[in-house]
């Protein structure tokens, strides 16, 4: 069985980011959605809530599941028997820092592959960052984020 890593803040979750996680379920076996909790960001959401939210959005897919984690994400996918990295790419302008972690990673443990998956055009311009900032001033965020994602931020903000 292959399982591949599909890791990231997601704060909040996005079409965006459930696009490469649906997509990224028809390649492989198992998919372990990971929720990090980047320190160099302020997130609007804490950890257990985004696995929660995540959770809830990907109930219907069988084979993914979400946990939370700390820590080198080569280590964790180590941890987890995972032997692929699943990326979203927006634009050509994500694949310059994706392309340095990529190296890091493979560096720290060349047994895990990493896969980019550009995504759906219609979200290439979102992006957590994004959400937020509109959530915040009440526009209507619901061709964006599943429905239970624009139900938390309306109660966030």
């Amino acid at each position: 069985m292959t399982v591949a890593i599909c890791p990231g803040s997601f704060d909040p979750i996005t079409y965006g980011h459930l696009d490469i996680i649906q997509r990224g379920a028809k390649v492989f076996d198992h998919v372990i959605v990971a929720v990090f909790n980047n320190q160099s960001k302020s997130p609007l959401f804490d950890v257990n809530e985004r696995v929660r939210l995540l959770e809830e959005v990907t109930q219907d897919l069988d084979n993914v599941t979400v946990d939370a984690c700390n820590g080198l994400l080569v280590d964790y996918a180590k941890e987890k028997n995972a032997k692929a990295i699943i990326r979203g790419l927006r634009a050509v302008s994500d694949f310059e820092y994706e392309m340095q972690i990529t190296s890091m990673n493979r560096k720290l443990n060349e047994e895990i592959e990493t896969f980019f998956m550009m995504t759906n055009n219609q979200y290439s311009f979102l992006s957590s960052s994004i959400v937020k900032e509109v959530a915040k001033y009440r526009a209507n965020i619901s061709d964006l984020v599943p429905p239970p994602v624009e139900k938390a931020l309306k109660e966030k903000f």
